[in-house]
C-alpha cells in the first residue's frame, strides 16, 4: 500500500428505458434522434397541468432496493428539488430526498474485481425525473426535451471504492444488474448512465472507517462512460496527491471531467451543503407500498449476471474465464441459454460463442441481436460436426460463409463437402498413399518420425482436406509403427 489511501465514492444515475413512458407523463419513454418528439405540456410544467405516477417506474426502483439488498419504504413520497437550470423546464426536479427507498438500512452491493469479490455500501437509492438534455455548437446551444421526464434511478454508494479499476468493475456489475432484471437497456452510448465521482485521499496508516480521517473530498460531474471514469479517477489521485505531496490542502471543490485534456477542470467551489429548498410534491400524495406488490416484484426478479456465471461453472463446468465472458453482456448471455435450451453440448457452445461469435461481434461492432446466425442456425454446424460429418475447418469455413451470404449453414453441407469418416474409406486411401511413399516410410522408421505430419499432409491432399484428421493419425501411427 501507497502512502494514500483513495476513499471513492459513486453517484450513478441510470435511465430507466423498460417503461412504456416517462415517469410523470403519458409521453413515449423511448429513445429517438429527432429531437422535442417524444414531449408533453406535463413534461414542459404548462400551467394547469399534473403529474401521473409511473407504476412500473415505482415497480423497477423498488426491484433494484431489493437486488441491492436495500430495505423498502412502507409509504412512497416525491419533492421538489428547487434550482434553476437551462434544461429545466420546471423550474424544479421531482425527485426523492429526505424519504428515498432504502429505508433507513444501508444496502450492500458485492462485485467482482480481478477475481475478487468486492463489497460498496449503499448510501440510498431514489427515483426521479430526468432533465433534458443541452446539445452545444459553436455559436448556439439548443434543448431537446426528450430526455426531460424519463425515470432515472441514482444510485449513492458509500466511499468504499479505492481505485479506478475498482470503481469501473462496480459500474459495469450494475450496468448488468439493471440489463438483466429488465430495468434499463443501460446503453452509456444513449446517454442512459452517467456517473458523478468523489474522490478524496487519506493517510494509509490511519483508521480507513473513521471519516475523520477521509481527507477533502472532491466531485466530478456528469461523466458519461466508464472509461472517462477510470481516466478522472487516475488523473485525480495523481493531481491530488501532487498537492499533498507539496504539504498543501486540497480544496473541496467541483470539478468537471475533459476529454480532450485529460484532466479534470474546476467549475466552481463546493461547501459541505447545498439549499436547493426541498419541499414535497404537493401534487403527488404519498402512497402506501403494500406487502403484496412487494412480494409480486421479488417474485418477478430473473437470474442475474453473478447467479448464471456460478451455474455456467458449477452446473456446466466452464472455466471462470468463459463464464466472466458469458455473462458480462445479457444477450450475450440470453444467446448462449438458447444453445444450452437446444441441446448443445455447453462446453462446445461456449467455444463457438466466447472465440469465434464475441471475435465477430467485436470486430464488426454489432449487437449479438443483429448477429444473424441464431443459436438455431449455430446447432446446424454443431450437430454436423458431433456426426463427423464436417471436419473442425469445415465448420468454420461454413460459419463465415453462412454469415457473409446470410444462409442457412445447412446448405453448405453436402455430399460432395462431407467429412470422410468412414475407416474402410480411409484405410484404402492411406494404404494407397503409403504404397507411393516407400522411401518416406523407411526415413521414418529410421527415426525421422517428423515425417508422420508429411503422411498426414499427403492424405489430406488426396482427399482434398475431407479426410477426418483423427482418424487419418490413429490409422496413420498404426500401420507405421508396426
Amino acid at each position: 500500500m501507497g502512502k494514500y489511501l483513495a476513499k471513492i465514492g459513486l453517484e450513478m444515475h441510470c435511465e430507466v428505458s423498460e417503461t412504456k413512458t416517462k415517469v410523470f407523463s403519458p409521453a413515449r419513454n423511448s429513445y429517438s434522434d429527432i429531437p422535442n418528439s417524444n414531449v408533453s405540456p406535463i413534461d414542459m410544467a404548462f400551467p394547469g397541468t399534473l403529474p401521473m405516477v409511473n407504476k412500473e417506474a415505482v415497480k423497477m426502483a423498488l426491484m433494484a432496493s431489493m437486488i441491492l439488498k436495500c430495505s423498502q419504504p412502507e409509504y412512497f413520497y416525491f419533492e421538489r428539488k428547487n434550482y434553476y437550470y437551462p434544461d429545466l423546464p420546471k423550474g424544479y426536479q421531482t425527485t426523492q430526498e429526505t424519504k428515498p427507498i432504502p429505508s433507513g438500512i444501508y444496502g450492500e452491493v458485492e462485485f467482482e474485481c480481478n477475481d475478487e469479490i468486492k463489497k460498496v455500501r449503499v448510501n440510498n437509492l431514489h427515483l426521479e425525473e430526468d432533465a433534458a438534455s443541452l446539445d452545444h455548437y459553436y455559436a448556439t446551444s439548443n434543448i431537446d426535451y426528450n430526455r426531460a421526464g424519463v425515470p432515472l434511478l441514482e444510485l449513492v454508494t458509500e466511499p468504499d471504492l479505492h481505485s479506478a479499476e475498482e470503481a469501473v468493475a462496480f459500474l459495469e456489475h450494475m450496468r448488468s444488474v439493471y440489463q438483466y432484471a429488465g430495468i434499463s437497456e443501460a446503453d452509456s452510448k444513449k446517454g442512459q448512465i452517467r456517473c458523478d465521482v468523489n474522490i478524496s485521499l487519506m493517510d494509509a496508516s490511519l483508521d480507513e472507517f473513521d471519516p475523520n480521517n477521509w481527507g477533502t473530498r472532491v466531485e466530478i460531474k456528469n461523466i458519461n462512460s466508464f472509461g472517462g471514469v477510470r481516466d478522472a479517477i487516475n488523473y485525480e489521485i495523481k493531481r491530488q496527491t501532487e498537492i499533498l505531496d507539496k504539504g498543501e490542502e486540497v480544496i473541496q471543490e467541483t470539478r468537471r471531467w475533459d476529454e480532450e485534456s485529460g484532466t479534470t477542470i474546476f467549475m466552481r467551489s463546493k461547501v459541505d451543503a447545498i439549499d436547493y429548498k426541498y419541499f414535497v410534491e404537493p401534487n403527488i400524495p404519498k402512497f402506501k407500498v403494500t406487502k403484496e406488490f412487494l412480494e409480486s416484484i421479488r417474485a418477478s426478479i430473473t437470474e442475474l449476471a453473478m447467479e448464471r456465471k456460478k451455474k455456467y461453472i458449477e452446473k456446466y463446468g466452464l472455466s471462470n474465464y468463459d463464464a466472466k465472458i458469458l455473462v458480462k453482456e445479457k444477450d450475450v448471455s440470453d444467446y448462449f441459454e438458447e444453445c444450452i435450451n437446444l441441446g448443445m453440448d455447453a462446453k462446445t457452445a461456449a467455444n463457438w460463442v466466447t472465440v469465434q461469435i464475441v471475435a465477430y461481434l467485436n470486430k464488426y461492432e454489432i449487437s449479438i441481436k443483429d448477429f444473424y446466425l441464431k443459436p438455431e442456425y449455430l446447432n446446424q454446424i454443431i450437430s454436423e460436426l458431433d456426426k463427423k460429418t464436417i471436419s473442425s475447418k469445415q465448420a468454420k469455413e461454413i460459419f463465415f460463409k453462412s454469415l457473409e451470404e446470410e444462409k442457412m449453414p445447412k446448405t453448405y453441407i453436402t455430399k460432395d463437402n462431407a467429412q470422410i469418416s468412414d475407416i474402410n474409406t480411409l484405410t484404402e486411401i492411406i494404404d494407397k498413399v503409403l504404397s507411393s511413399n516407400e522411401m518416406q516410410i523407411n526415413e521414418y522408421k529410421s527415426g525421422k518420425t517428423n515425417l508422420f505430419d508429411y503422411f498426414v499432409g499427403q492424405v489430406m491432399k488426396e482427399t482434398r482436406g475431407k479426410a477426418n484428421p483423427s482418424m487419418v493419425k490413429d490409422i496413420l501411427k498404426e500401420k507405421l509403427d508396426n
